[in-house]
């Protein structure tokens, strides 16, 4: 019978998943107020930064420690935050949202690689059945293979990638504690956010003081998003927690549905739909 806890658990999991399902909404209003999809990344975990100088405070005795792990963890939560903000403000919100979530094949690959952890049959079967998915939603008659057609799709896969790296970067430091972590991500955010403005000279927005508030108040839903999704998997096994925040698809989708004119063809119904099975797969066979 569930408990208070696991209930409170599956609440914030539910609002988190929600929250990052329904994100594309401020941001492409953002988009269209002048704040790009860069500095909307810069702006809302930059002000996320002094938060979590506070909430590290008493870890950063860890920080000669690990210092490649934090920049590992760092630079891919980086780029996985931003190519998520900039792939949802241009792209087919559903599509960015199903590439992202080939995650759990990237994250069994490289845990391969890097952890040395060899995937059993149960879960090389889910890498190959959700392969199989993104192929099919790929695929580009055109040029009868499978090719990402915007640059959308390439920035989702990279964002799904990275988290993937993050997560195995975390999952290798268990002694780096939680705080150290979450400021390693933001200030990852901003590295990457910055760094890519520079690059491509995106100009300083020209918005309303009203405009730059909403976008700093974005930064506290995000704080939000961060820490429910923290205390659902803290208070939940990692199975169940997987597949509760596979709501982000529906919230996302719904969404979309609703608010834009953005259609999903039946390829991409069909590559989704193996998409989610291989990730729910995913989630059930690492409680077996």
């Amino acid at each position: 019978m569930p408990t208070k806890s696991d209930n409170r658990a599956i609440i914030a999991l539910l609002l988190s998943a929600t929250l990052w399902g329904l994100i594309w909404f401020p941001l492409r209003y953002l988009e269209q107020q002048g704040i790009t999809g860069l500095w909307s990344s810069l702006i809302i975990y930059g002000a996320l930064i002094p938060v979590g100088l506070f909430m590290a405070r008493k870890s950063w005795r860890q920080l000669p420690q690990y210092p490649l792990a934090l920049l590992w963890i760092g630079l891919a939560s980086g780029w996985c935050n931003v190519a998520f903000i900039v792939a949802v403000i241009e792209g087919n919100v559903v599509r960015v949202l199903l590439l992202f979530y080939l995650s759990p094949v990237w994250a069994t690959l490289i845990a391969w690689i890097h952890l040395d952890e060899r995937p059993h049959l149960p879960a090389a079967m889910t890498v190959v059945v959700a392969m199989a998915g993104a192929l099919i939603m790929l695929w580009e008659p055109s040029l009868g293979r499978p090719w990402p057609r915007e640059t959308s799709d390439w920035i989702a896969l990279s964002s799904g990638l990275a988290f993937a790296m993050a997560n195995v970067g975390i999952r290798a430091t268990p002694a780096l504690s939680l705080n150290m972590k979450m400021m390693a991500n933001w200030l990852g955010v901003s590295a990457v956010a910055l760094v890519w403005i520079l690059l491509i000279a995106d100009p300083v927005p020209q918005v309303p003081a009203s405009i730059w508030l909403l976008t700093v108040a974005l930064g506290v839903v995000m704080l939000v998003m961060t820490l429910t999704v923290q205390y659902g998997v803290t208070h939940m096994p990692l199975y169940r927690s997987s597949v509760i925040l596979l709501f982000e698809l529906v919230a996302g989708a719904v969404s979309a549905q609703l608010l834009t004119d953005e259609v999903i063809q039946p390829r991409e119904f069909l590559g989704g739909a193996l998409i989610i099975m291989a990730a729910w797969a995913s989630a059930r066979t690492h409680h077996q």
